[in-house]
């Protein structure tokens, strides 16, 4: 990340200002943070705090430039944009190519859909609302999304950029209105004025005033929002502009003062100031966690700190600067953004290369191919396209953005192309294989065994691993299941048949819903549907990202079963995965919780007569499958553990078991999803999981046959 303040052609090097010492201090450490917490999460839960420590500095420096040359017309805009295109972009383009050319050559295919469409979002600089609006969980260290994911906040950043000089110019302009005298292009920005005459001088003071009480405004009304929305809606508030402006905001208003260390240079409050922001900010880099809500107050602990820091503004020898200013560290803060662009995309990608999780000398590997490309990238793409040639049209800028932009978009819908020819190629494979008579496909072969049904380790897989990572039960998704969102109340009906049976529970029992609309269609039943994502039908609350999320989730549990209780159904049939804990419990630890929650559920069930049928949650592997498989064509059985490994504890079976009654009982399909020695992640030239633990609905569609008996069981009783 960066936030460098130029000019528009390369200046002199008598009259280049010298970064301030501090400031290329604080970079170095903020992006030390982020990447020690990416390569080591558990030993800087909160390094990704670095993040907010760059837009706090962005913020700052960018304002500085703002206030000291005020934007007075069209055109002045149109240069600063300009510069801030050729600071940004020649390094982000190069890191973006880079990574879609490795993608291809070294990531499985079932990356190539999802990254070829970040990468042409981070070309356009909308990652941030991109991840916003799958609410993927960023801070959770270990889990490897995009290798472009971390251009979010590059385009929080860039549309910070667009939209401030704007709100600089309004203040210029309300100030000209006002005094009747423009501000000069020579002030400062710290409430001094530069020489001139004293109309001028008073124009330039009210200009710095007028935009001190915007910009804190601006950050009243986005930490006000900010705090809000992170409170409903965190993994979302993560990534969207409104609730970072703020940041980058507070860093502006801290650019309407002068420094301590300018007014008085040998400060010792300001000594104190300065160390008592980086305090802030290694407290929330240590204390933080994924867990945290975050930005919302949690922020205000190292924006507050980094934003001390840059008003300490102090050089004295016992303040952190006397640290900081050491050539090493003034060297990574000069190269930060290149640092920041590189990392993440190695981390990410080394795995498909090592073939496995990142150890010790992956991680050195890194940090040293960080550095060395970041020191390239800094003198070969930053410093040689940073400044335009003296007398260069003003447009050749936006030519040249145009074209690396749409170059990188270009190259991403190519492989976005790609992933959705092979898609399509494997639509049609899987149409193919479906009409056919094939006597071992899918959990037929478990049944049969061998030598009737071999395995076959380099066969034929349908779904292909592309098209298996979205083979989901079809269903209308805003209709009929409630993605995340807890206080809707939906429930949709499959078939018309004479025998009713409700379908209640999470995402795992969504993905018996292929089988169960064949067997509705084939027995005469009808199918009504009360699921949700992640959520479970119990009386124990689980705990959320919010406070609202657990309670409406629990309303839920107790909508579901007022629908369904006592006679109005001929069955119910229930499952689930409990993948939240019980408030007040940890998923170690909450078994005995969760197992309580439920015998209380269904004990309100048995008492109003309901028929119940649970079905265990099938044993699954904690690994992406289409990915592993991906990444062994040749060799299915790498994709493959042990029952014992695999093995899942059932809080809801053991609970129909302590509960003990007639109408409540289960039963279990494992034997149609391992068999004796041996769970696989592909079964009868199948793929068995769409992802590391849901079934795909091309996999339970082969299961239907050899369900049907346990559950016409269940209805006769």
């Amino acid at each position: 990340m960066t936030a460098n303040a130029e000019v528009p052609t390369r200046p002199q090097a008598s009259s280049a200002p010298a970064p301030r010492k501090d400031i290329q201090g604080l970079r170095a450490l903020a992006v030390g943070l982020v990447v020690l917490y990416h390569l080591w999460p558990g030993k800087i839960s909160g390094g990704y705090i670095g993040v907010d420590v760059f837009l706090v500095i962005s913020g700052y420096l960018i304002t500085s430039h703002l206030l000291k040359k005020p934007p007075r017309n069209g055109r002045d805009l149109w240069k600063f944009w300009a510069r801030r295109l050729r600071r940004l972009l020649p390094a982000a383009l190069v890191v973006l190519t880079a990574t879609a050319v490795a993608v291809r050559l070294v990531a499985p295919s079932t990356m190539w859909e999802q990254t070829s469409q970040q990468i042409i979002a981070s070309a356009l600089y909308v990652q941030n609302w991109a991840l916003a609006a799958g609410s993927v969980n960023y801070m959770t260290g270990g889990t490897v999304d995009s290798p472009v994911q971390h251009f979010w906040s590059l385009s929080v950043e860039e549309q910070f950029y667009l939209v401030w000089p704007l709100l600089i110019l309004g203040v210029a302009w309300v100030v000209a209105r006002r005094t009747g005298k423009r501000t000069t292009r020579q002030g400062n920005a710290t409430g001094s004025p530069a020489a001139g005459d004293a109309n001028n001088d008073a124009a330039n003071l009210a200009n710095v005033r007028l935009a001190r009480t915007v910009i804190g405004a601006v950050v009243v009304i986005s930490l006000a929002f900010s705090i809000w929305f992170t409170a409903i809606e965190p993994a979302a508030a993560y990534f969207i502009t409104p609730t970072r402006i703020w940041e980058l905001a507070l860093g502006g208003f801290a650019a309407t003062f002068s420094t301590m260390g300018a007014r008085k240079p040998d400060s010792k409050a300001a000594v104190i100031l300065a160390w008592t922001g980086i305090a802030a900010v290694f407290a929330a880099a240590y204390w933080y966690t994924g867990s945290t809500p975050f930005p919302g107050v949690a922020a205000l602990l190292p924006v507050a700190g980094t934003a001390v820091v840059i008003l300490a503004g102090t050089d004295h020898q016992l303040s952190p600067t006397g640290f900081l200013r050491h050539g090493p560290i003034q060297w990574l803060g000069d190269v930060s953004y290149s640092v920041y662009l590189w990392h993440w995309p190695l981390i990410a990608l080394l795995p498909f290369v090592s073939n496995g999780s990142l150890g010790m000398l992956d991680k050195a590997a890194i940090l040293v191919a960080t550095l060395v490309l970041a020191g390239l990238s800094k003198v070969h793409v930053e410093d040689r396209f940073r400044f335009a040639k003296p007398q260069a049209p003003l447009r050749q800028s936006y030519q040249f953005a145009a074209v690396g932009m749409m170059a990188v978009v270009v190259l991403g819908s190519l492989q976005w192309t790609e992933a959705e020819v092979r898609k399509e190629k494997a639509e049609q494979e899987l149409a193919a294989v479906e009409k056919k008579d094939k006597p071992c496909l899918g959990a037929a072969a478990l049944v049969k065994g061998p030598p009737e049904c071999e395995v076959d380790p380099d066969g034929k897989v349908v779904p292909e691993p592309e098209l298996a990572k979205k083979d989901k039960a079809k269903i209308p998704e805003q209709e009929c299941f409630a993605e995340g969102r807890y206080d809707e109340r939906l429930s949709c009906s499959f078939g018309s048949g004479d025998k009713e049976i409700a379908l209640v529970g999470n995402s795992h029992a969504r993905h018996w819903l292929p089988a169960l609309r064949d067997l509705a269609e084939e027995k005469n039943w009808t199918i009504d549907t009360y699921i949700i994502s992640r959520c479970t039908a119990t009386d124990a609350k689980q705990q959320f990202d919010t406070e609202k999320k657990s309670q409406d989730c629990y309303d839920w549990g107790q909508w579901a079963q007022e629908q369904t209780k006592g006679d109005k159904y001929d069955l119910v049939i229930t499952s689930e995965r409990q993948a939240s804990p019980i408030v007040g419990h940890s998923l170690a630890d909450g078994g005995p919780a969760a197992v309580e929650g439920y015998e209380s559920y269904l004990k309100e069930w048995a008492n109003a007569g309901t028929n119940v049928l649970a079905i265990k949650d099938p044993t699954y592997p904690g690994m992406d499958v289409p990915e592993c498989v991906a990444k062994n064509p040749n060799d299915h059985t790498a994709c493959s553990g042990t029952p014992e490994d695999w093995k899942v504890e059932d809080p809801l079976v053991q609970a129909v078991k302590n509960v003990d009654r007639k109408n409540i009982n289960f039963t279990s399909f494992d034997d149609l999803v391992c068999a004796p020695d041996r769970c696989r992640g592909v079964n009868g030239g199948v793929m068995t999981y769409y992802d590391s633990s849901h079934l795909t609905a091309t996999y339970v569609k082969t299961m239907a046959p050899y369900m049907a008996e346990p559950i016409e069981k269940a209805l006769k009783r």
